[in-house]
């Protein structure tokens, strides 16, 4: 997404990888580490010199300024220090056409072994990604689907391992975490409110059709509004406030953490019960006060460990997992609600 969910996007192309960060994420913080990589050498030198060489990576985040970029880019820095390889964080800026030749740019360097790629247009990277599998680079898509599949964690570019949020089974989540709320409360019906994220990505519409369907399965659940609410409390404000005019009796408000952030402040003291779609520690504060049902937690910066852990072993020569979901580093296969979440803290701010 919960991109984010992500922070401000500034153009449709960068916006695929921010929304579906969560899914959502904020822009508060600044990524530390340099951004000036070692001296050039190529892959090929470094394997002549057997699997024990330091290995280097080329991260490929969202933004430097995105929270949820910089807690994946935690992990990938203290996982690669621990594990005789250097890492380097280029900076798109949510751009995803920057993002491309970024990627292409250090194919033609050859400085690096393992791509971890956090794609901003998962479609676009594609024949980047291409070019640098063919080059002999261990290429990991982390986070965000590369291809046009929103329901699939397995590889789309043949030789591309993949550690991903599946966009449709995020949704699915949503909705059954919605149900939850709505047995939670014994209502029939239960009047529940979507705040979709984006309404012009396809990654946003894959993942809002799969909480519809989700919702509108189970009896006594009434999904009374689709509004978009985006990834920012202002939005979320906004949405909240269109959908009390409409529906003011809604018990049940789902959106990315941002928006629900925003919509907690329109409908306090009114007894609606809100479930976030992000893992951030404000998110996961507020589902342990008790002042949201729940949110969709992923560990971010323990994704972030994973991916490289991922690429180094490939790199180094060993069998890994070509498509691996990230929901096996979550409690209870991310479904954030206050039981599971006991004891998390969360792995980034917004």
């Amino acid at each position: 997404m919960h991109i984010r969910k992500y922070g401000q996007v500034r153009k449709t192309g960068m916006a695929v990888g921010a929304a579906a960060a969560v899914l959502a994420f904020s822009t508060a913080c600044v990524a530390p580490g340099s951004e000036t990589g070692p001296a050039s050498t190529t892959a090929a030198s470094q394997a002549a010199q057997g699997d024990d060489a330091q290995k280097r990576i080329a991260f490929f985040g969202f933004a430097r300024a995105n929270a949820f970029a910089v807690a994946t880019w935690n992990g990938i820095e203290e996982y690669a220090k621990a594990n005789n390889a250097t890492a380097e964080f280029f900076d798109p800026n949510f751009d995803a056409q920057t993002q491309v030749q970024q990627i292409q740019d250090a194919v033609t360097s050859k400085r690096f072994d393992v791509f971890i790629v956090q794609a901003n247009d998962g479609a676009s990277v594609v024949p980047a990604l291409r070019q640098a599998v063919a080059a002999g680079i261990t290429v990991v898509a982390e986070f965000t689907p590369v291809g046009t599949a929103y329901d699939t964690a397995d590889s789309q570019v043949p030789g591309v391992v993949t550690l991903v949020d599946v966009p449709t089974d995020n949704g699915k989540k949503l909705g059954e975490l919605g149900v939850e709320a709505c047995r939670s409360k014994n209502l029939d019906p239960c009047k529940v409110a979507y705040l979709e994220g984006m309404k012009s990505l396809p990654l946003d519409n894959a993942r809002t059709e799969a909480a519809v369907k989700a919702l509108e399965a189970a009896d006594g659940v009434e999904l009374v509004s689709r509004v978009e609410g985006g990834y920012t409390r202002e939005g979320g404000r906004k949405a909240m406030q269109d959908v009390l005019q409409a529906q003011p009796d809604v018990n049940v408000v789902i959106g990315s953490s941002q928006a629900i952030a925003g919509a907690e402040s329109v409908v306090k003291g009114k007894g609606v019960l809100l479930i976030g779609n992000g893992g951030s520690r404000q998110a996961v504060k507020a589902v342990q006060d008790g002042r949201w049902f729940a949110t969709y937690y992923l560990p971010e910066k323990s994704a972030g460990a994973k991916a490289a852990e991922l690429g180094l072993a490939k790199a180094r020569g060993q069998q890994v997992e070509e498509s691996n979901s990230e929901t096996v580093l979550a409690p209870n296969d991310g479904k954030g609600t206050k039981e599971a979440l006991a004891g998390v803290a969360g792995e980034y701010d917004e």
